[in-house]
């Protein structure tokens, strides 16, 4: 059976991904590096040291000492921090499906890439604390998605096996990321990606939270749960 609930956040609890492409496009400008938004998306999911990485392996810029990669870094999660307090709303289902596992008494979580501070601002964005058991980031353990340990590091503080739980997300970096932690996995991908083979290795794909139901869950496989 299902012990936990584990979520990612985002551009699965909020829509906060078209405020990171935005941000990324207006800060990358800086350094001479000017991506259109489809460009963007190809770094779904993925760390901000990551995207400025690949980005810079890909289309190299002169380094200046005041545009270090982490300051891009800091000047594109800073950004979205502000856009996200202010802008950000819940993806479709996200309220419900949260509500779905706490009205069952089954703990809910996040387990992000992004920094604590940020997901502190989307909590309080969406009105979710009393909705959620803890949060935990990414930046908090040895390595970020789509290495496991976030999941593993969340499944731990919850006291629960990770085989008990039961992960979302709509990244393929992040799947992979539950997947190797031996959880449950739901994939949600964005439209633009839906099809892609990335999120076979999923034991469910829904195109949306608001596809969640009782009936759903009760198609996952056993293999992996214990009661």
């Amino acid at each position: 059976m299902i012990h936990a609930a584990i979520f990612d956040m985002d551009g699965l609890l909020v829509d906060s991904e078209p405020h990171w492409r935005a941000m990324e496009r207006e800060v990358f400008a800086t350094v001479g590096l000017f991506l259109t938004d489809d460009e963007c998306k190809q770094t779904t999911g993925m760390p901000i040291p990551e995207v400025i990485r690949y980005w810079y392996a890909r289309a190299p810029w002169v380094d200046v000492p005041e545009r270090s990669h982490q300051d891009l870094a800091d000047a594109i999660t800073e950004g979205v921090h502000v856009r996200i307090a202010q802008l950000a709303e819940p993806m479709p289902g996200a309220l419900e499906a949260l509500a779905f596992f706490a009205d069952q008494g089954i703990p809910t979580a996040i387990a992000s890439a992004s920094p604590m501070s940020l997901i502190e601002v989307v909590v309080d964005r969406l009105g979710i604390r009393d909705l959620l058991t803890l949060w935990h980031s990414a930046t908090l353990e040895a390595r970020n998605k789509p290495a496991p340990d976030v999941y593993l590091g969340t499944a731990r503080q919850l006291s629960v096996l990770p085989a008990n739980c039961l992960a979302f997300e709509d990244s393929g970096s992040g799947l992979r990321s539950a997947y190797d932690a031996g959880m449950q996995t739901v994939a949600v991908p964005a439209a633009f990606e839906y099809n892609d083979p990335k999120f076979a290795i999923a034991d469910i794909i829904l195109p949306s939270l608001e596809a969640l139901t009782v009936d759903t869950i009760a198609t996952l496989p056993t293999s992996k749960l214990h009661s």
